[in-house]
């Protein structure tokens, strides 16, 4: 399922992850299970409220390198494609 974040449009990061959420452009959201507790529980209560899948990472480096970037993401999501 990682494989999706090199090849689909994206968005990487809460606050941009809670964003496309709350617009409806979400078909699937990634959260590390070592992301800061609040942080999951905001993202897992969102996804919950507009029925979003969630798929878990082990750590956030992983989740980062899965996105291409080299810093450690908390939260991506694969973006609707229209």
């Amino acid at each position: 399922m990682l494989q999706r974040l090199k090849t689909e449009e994206k968005v990487i990061g809460t606050k941009q992850v809670k964003r496309a959420i709350s617009k409806d452009e979400v078909s699937l959201v990634f959260i590390a299970k070592d992301a800061d507790i609040k942080l999951k529980s905001e993202i897992e209560n969102l996804c919950k409220e507009k029925k979003v899948p969630i798929e878990y990472v082990e750590k956030m480096k992983e989740l980062g390198e899965a996105c291409g970037i080299d810093i450690n993401a908390a939260t991506a999501a694969l973006l609707n494609k229209n």
